[in-house]
């Protein structure tokens, strides 16, 4: 399974803008395997190996940041790859569009960011969308608590209140889908 050099990106730029004292740290922590890949510029255009990429190091970040707790590194990290990707001109688009359209777009985009992925809005309600994953190679908690973060902080961003994102089912539980339910105010 791979996961864009965009998504890439974010972790290490995450560390770096939120625990610049910790960077090399974290980057000790990493196996030759996930080193190769940042110590080098992360091409936003490239495939990179989901677990190189994405999954060892957001492993070491929890234990280098988080105290070991992954979902909380894994999350915050998800929620910083938002903002990151929602900057500039699409900050502008993503506040002007409604919660529903920004989970509708995102169900889209989430493809562009993971092979193969296939993501569904399943039902909106007014201040509610259930979103499923169908199609993961490589079912990883961490990267399901990702894609929690940056779906919180997208429908911050675009102006919605007191965000709240469960995961109720999991393909890494055995579950047939992973299940993500979102409300806000």
């Amino acid at each position: 399974m791979e996961i864009k050099g965009s998504a890439v990106k974010s972790i290490p730029e995450f560390v770096k803008q939120n625990y610049p004292g910790q960077f090399d740290k974290w980057l000790s922590l990493l196996p030759e395997s996930s080193k190769e890949i940042f110590e080098k510029p992360v091409l936003p255009s490239n495939w990179y190996s989901l677990n190189d990429a994405a999954v060892v190091p957001t492993q070491a970040l929890a234990e280098a940041l988080f105290d070991n707790n992954g979902k909380e590194g894994a999350w915050q990290s998800g929620r910083y790859s938002a903002e990151a990707a929602l900057t500039g001109v699409y900050k502008f688009f993503v506040r002007a569009a409604s919660p529903h359209f920004i989970i509708g777009k995102a169900s889209k985009i989430f493809s562009t960011y993971y092979r193969p992925c296939d993501m569904h809005v399943l039902n909106k309600l007014d201040n509610t969308v259930t979103l499923h994953i169908t199609d993961f190679e490589e079912p990883n908690e961490l990267i399901e608590f990702r894609i929690a973060g940056w779906m919180e902080k997208a429908l911050e961003i675009s102006g919605s209140k007191n965000v709240q994102v469960q995961i109720t089912k999991s393909l890494t539980k055995g579950d047939e889908v992973s299940e993500y339910v979102l409300k806000w105010e």
